[in-house]
């Protein structure tokens, strides 16, 4: 008799225990039976523009349709998309899907040598690049090997006086455009037109062609290409899908705000794709550090959904005019990309209304592996329970599976986890060993199949032999009145090996003093496990979804 996982008597009520990943044979066909099912309802939104279903599947074809002709591009080859959250965004990278090619998501933030690295890794014949970051595409060129470049300007969807508006205050009042010279790209508008007088030939997809070459960082050295292929990204989707009924009770008229970047994995999957899939409306934020701007248009919708980082969500809520937004509509926040601290999810609960639910996941898992019940009313600290089709395991050093509520490598299978990483075979084999997915990362499981990160094994402190875990330490600085941010890391001591570090950033005009953070840990944490050093600084190193990145900090 098979005996269930014992984390399926925590599932809401109407999630069901597997999904179905081959019930499309591609994300393509997936997308084409949603544009046909929602027609002309809104699909994306930018700078208040609106595109439907219909419009999508039209701009996408037009952009396939020129791939396929003037290009000549053909099944499997790589299209990099350098782009922050605009229309252009989700139009060329369904189009690319469209024409079997495989997209390489690049960060636009990328300096030329970070850059030069992924497009020599990845070697696409084809980057389609926004004119902000055009001068880094440039000065790349010479030592990279790429046939076709695209432009677009972040105006280029929108109605004629307004493209012309935003495109000409973005290069000639915010200066958000350095010079640049690209020999022989062509405009993204052009594309789109030229395409539209084009005859697209479809291609016949498997599940289980490559989708995404989706770049990752891992556990150690340069970012390595995860494989994920269309069977990967389906079976999330469809995860995430089943695991939000609870709270869409009618998914089409859920509308979600995404300011997390499109070409981070995250926002990709569970924004981008998920969403557009349910038929709900995403509007698109191109930059949300701009607080004000972004604010200032979260009032103009009644959103039911956001997903963000825990920064994100802590600067909203500090925020004051965010404070004054209607919320009555919200059901939906959730956190992923790095731990949710305690006192952000109670602020956010406060001003909203809304319990955030945590999520958990890698870039090689497509990358959702576990999310927190949705009908969830408080912050839990835990990282939830395993998606349907997912099969969690807590291991020890030697690979043995370890008793409930003993702290050990948490390893995952799963129809979302990758096929390996791109032309790195031995790499593949240190994080995929009999099918199973090992993250690096430290959990716990107990009794009811509720799982707890404790830490990543690279970020853990070693003092005089007991382990702190950076995440507790942090979250009990973070109850410090005054105290914004914070990072802990270990750094070399002669007396304990290493000793805990925290490096602080306060809020504007509150004073925080280092006596003040010692004393609130020692009323919390054992002695090895408080601070022996603070710093303070104005910000801490974030990567592009706002992860704080503790390895800059050591």
């Amino acid at each position: 008799m098979t005996v269930d996982p014992i984390w399926f008597k925590g599932y809401p009520e109407g999630v069901p225990h597997t999904i179905e990943p081959d019930a499309y044979r591609s994300l393509v066909d997936m997308f084409l039976q949603t544009c046909e099912t929602f027609q002309d309802k809104a699909a994306f939104a930018n700078f208040k523009k609106e595109l439907s279903f219909n419009d999508m599947r039209r701009l996408a074809t037009d952009f396939a349709a020129y791939l396929q002709h003037d290009l000549k591009m053909k099944k499997g080859d790589r299209i990099a998309l350098m782009m922050p959250n605009c229309l252009q965004y989700p139009i060329a990278m369904f189009g690319a899907l469209m024409a079997g090619c495989v997209v390489v998501n690049i960060n636009p933030l990328y300096t030329v040598h970070e850059l030069v690295h992924q497009l020599n890794d990845a070697r696409p014949e084809t980057v389609v690049v926004i004119a902000n970051t055009a001068s880094v595409l440039e000065h790349a060129l010479p030592k990279v090997n790429v046939k076709n470049i695209v432009v677009s300007h972040l105006g280029d969807m929108l109605p004629c006086f307004k493209r012309l508006l935003i495109n000409f205050a973005v290069k000639h009042i915010k200066k958000m455009v350095p010079e640049y010279s690209l020999a022989g790209a062509v405009s993204f508008r052009k594309i789109l037109k030229k395409g539209s007088k084009l005859t697209f030939r479809p291609v016949a997809l498997n599940n289980s062609d490559l989708a995404f070459l989706q770049y990752t960082g891992g556990t150690t050295g340069l970012a390595k290409g995860a494989m994920l292929t269309h069977r990967n990204l389906i079976a999330n989707v469809l995860q995430c899908e089943a695991w939000m009924k609870p709270v869409c009770s009618d998914p089409s008229k859920e509308l979600i705000i995404t300011a997390l970047p499109l070409y981070h994995i995250f926002s990709l999957t569970c924004n981008c794709l998920t969403f557009f899939k349910i038929g709900a409306f995403n509007v698109l934020i191109t930059n949300p550090r701009d607080m004000h701007s972004f604010v200032k248009e979260l009032s103009e919708y009644r959103f039911s959904a956001i997903t963000a980082v825990n920064t994100l969500f802590n600067a909203l809520v500090n925020y004051p005019a965010f404070r004054r937004l209607d919320f009555s509509s919200l059901r939906l926040s959730l956190a992923g990309g790095m731990a949710l601290q305690s006192r952000v999810a109670r602020e956010w609960k406060e001003v909203t209304g809304n319990a955030i639910i945590e999520g958990y996941g890698l870039t090689e898992s497509s990358p959702v592996l576990t999310i927190s019940p949705v009908t969830q009313q408080a912050f839990s600290g835990s990282i939830g329970l395993p998606l349907p089709s997912t099969t969690i395991c807590i291991r020890d050093d030697e690979g043995n599976p370890c008793e409930l509520g003993e702290p050990g490598e948490l390893t995952a299978k799963g129809p979302q986890v990758m096929s390996g990483y791109w032309e790195k075979s031995d790499e593949t084999a240190d994080v995929i060993k009999d099918g199973w997915l090992y993250t690096g990362d430290i959990a716990l499981m107990d009794e009811s199949g509720m799982l707890r990160i404790v830490d990543r094994k690279k970020d853990m402190i070693v003092v005089s032999g007991f382990n702190v875990y950076p995440n507790e330490v942090e979250d009990v600085i973070a109850t410090v009145p005054g105290v914004s941010e914070v990072a802990v890391i270990g750094v070399p001591n002669e007396q304990s090996g290493e000793m805990v570090k925290a490096v602080v950033v306060t809020k504007e005009s509150e004073e925080v003093t280092k006596e003040d953070i010692i004393n609130v840990c020692r009323e919390n944490l054992t002695r090895y496990k408080i601070p022996k050093e603070i710093e303070f600084r104005d910000s801490l190193p974030k990567s592009n979804v706002g992860k704080i990145l503790r390895r800059a900090l050591r």
